[in-house]
């Protein structure tokens, strides 16, 4: 059902991302922005990605890089990028007010079967949509930062969203191989965010009260609980750590409680901590764009080298 696929697009990494990944799943796919030179590097990053992700055997889809690429074209000119379109995915600066200007052009030139999705991490459908003609054919698509080599989407309705348009989303992000999660309505953070900014809150009260070095505590993570969470939730984690979640509750029901209730309030993520974790985390990554880049690509290579881990256990 879809043939086209029209993405607003500033030459960031989310844009560039979802373009591979709806080529990589054989869909047309047409990049707009306002600036020819931002479509212009694009491609080329996006050409130098897949080129070298074909090379190291890690491209997703069945089509080679060229044929992906081939699937791949720009426009500087809005109307003609939206004529087609049968789905639209929005992935400009997390600014409210550019997102609803965008939108509210999109709003005047789009039929009535386009679905005007928003890669937002964090503005509430409510905000980005109420008050649109096409408003039941808004929705959220949250992925998760790089949506290419991470496959979660949050979908998110607006309160008027058509349930046609999450399920017609929902099928097409599953279509192109992403994991999409709905949820039933909005709520700030949306559900990933919410889970993360608990474990950064807690992580942070930890390493200021001085209980942790800010090393270990990331060390506690990815040689502990990530460990699991790659493949099993935090659910799945308690139905398996006893005989079942009841089981886990009637154990240990009253030691969560104890520990919840010694929580601090809300960091304010200012002073002595930020300089403590700042200096640990330079210290082992210095603050220079050469060495940022290289622990992303190192970061980049282990989430290829999951995902491709995750996919061989399912099929055994």
């Amino acid at each position: 059902f879809i043939n086209w696929l029209i993405y607003f697009f500033f030459s960031g990494l989310i844009g560039r991302s979802w373009a591979m990944v709806f080529a990589a799943g054989g869909f047309r796919v047409k990049l707009y922005d306002i600036a020819q030179e931002q479509l212009t590097t694009a491609l080329e990053n996006i050409r130098k990605q897949m080129k070298e992700m074909e090379k190291s055997g890690v491209l997703k889809g069945a089509l080679s890089a060229e044929q992906q690429l081939a699937l791949i074209s720009v426009s500087t000119d809005l109307k003609a990028a939206v004529e087609g379109a049968t789905f639209i995915q929005e992935c400009t600066p997390e600014n409210l007010e550019l997102k609803k200007k965008i939108f509210g052009q999109l709003d005047l030139i789009v039929g009535d079967s386009v679905i005007l999705s928003s890669s937002t991490s964090c503005l509430l459908p409510s905000k980005l949509f109420t008050g649109l003609k096409h408003v039941k054919q808004c929705i959220v698509s949250h992925p998760v930062n790089p949506p290419y080599f991470v496959p979660l989407v949050e979908i998110v309705p607006h309160p008027e969203t058509d349930p046609s348009t999450t399920e017609r989303t929902y099928a097409l992000m599953k279509k192109i191989g992403q994991s999409p999660v709905k949820l039933n309505r909005e709520i700030e953070g949306f559900v990933l965010n919410r889970l993360q900014y608990a474990v950064i809150s807690e992580a942070w009260r930890l390493v200021g009260e001085g209980v942790i070095s800010p090393t270990d505590l990331d060390l506690v993570m990815s040689d502990g609980l990530g460990m699991r969470y790659a493949f099993i939730g935090p659910l799945e984690t308690m139905h398996l750590n006893a005989e079942g979640v009841s089981s886990y509750c009637e154990r240990y029901a009253e030691g969560m409680k104890l520990v919840l209730n010694s929580f601090g309030p809300v960091p304010e993520f200012s002073g002595e901590t930020v300089q403590k974790v700042n200096q640990a985390l330079s210290e082992k990554i210095p603050v220079v764009p050469k060495v940022l880049d290289a622990r992303r690509k190192w970061r980049d290579e282990c989430l290829i080298g999951l995902a491709k881990l995750k996919t061989q256990m399912k099929s055994d």
